[in-house]
């Protein structure tokens, strides 16, 4: 049996400032007006070791985006996994809101590059999208057997919430103004909140 060869921790190093670098740069400049030569510059190392770590500049993109929405995802599963009650929407999508910025980059790499590398496209549905749904369908499908959500298709509801999530999340960007106060911000996190958990109608 052979010996698999694991990276050491200055070639993880590297990666991730590569990683780092490009996230930066394709946000800002978009990804055909990067250069590697200036993608390995602001990296700090040789154009010879992007091509160490990366098949082409393609395969940075895609592990750009696919890390990203990995790091969203295993974040929005913590936030699950603590809310203090299946009622504790508010409060997650507050926190969600506060801390966007972190990620303003990346999804203006996603929504810049995705309409034009179809690679990207289906790693994020493969890769982030099919999981976030599977996991918040488990997390609805018990809410519903515990009697705390009326019954309905746990999927579908998942796919709501995410939507709502999403909503959430870029309102940084477009629903709400970048300089929001927490005030406003608290005020459309509950409002999201209050539509998901209540619905619009009056009760009979």
């Amino acid at each position: 049996m052979g010996i698999i060869n694991q990276p050491t921790q200055s070639e993880t190093e590297t990666r991730q400032r590569i990683l780092t670098a490009a996230r930066r740069l394709f946000a800002s400049r978009g990804y055909n007006g990067t250069t590697t030569r200036e993608l390995a510059s602001t990296a700090g190392v040789a154009e010879g070791t992007l091509f160490r770590h990366f098949e082409n500049k393609k395969a940075i993109l895609i592990e750009v985006a696919t890390q990203g929405w990995v790091d969203i995802l295993t974040d929005l599963l913590t936030e699950l996994s603590e809310m203090g009650s299946y009622k504790a929407v508010a409060q997650m999508m507050r926190r969600r809101m506060m801390r966007m910025g972190e990620n303003a980059d990346l999804m203006r790499v996603c929504f810049m590059e995705a309409q034009f590398h179809p690679e990207l496209r289906d790693r994020i549905q493969s890769e982030v999208i099919i999981k976030m749904t599977d996991v918040g369908e488990a997390f609805f499908e018990t809410a519903i057997e515990r009697g705390i959500y009326r019954p309905m298709n746990p999927k579908i509801l998942a796919q709501v919430f995410l939507g709502m999530f999403a909503v959430a999340g870029f309102s940084h960007n477009t629903i709400l103004d970048s300089d929001a106060s927490p005030k406003e911000i608290q005020e459309m996190a509950e409002g999201i909140a209050d539509i998901f958990l209540n619905g619009v109608l009056v009760k009979e």
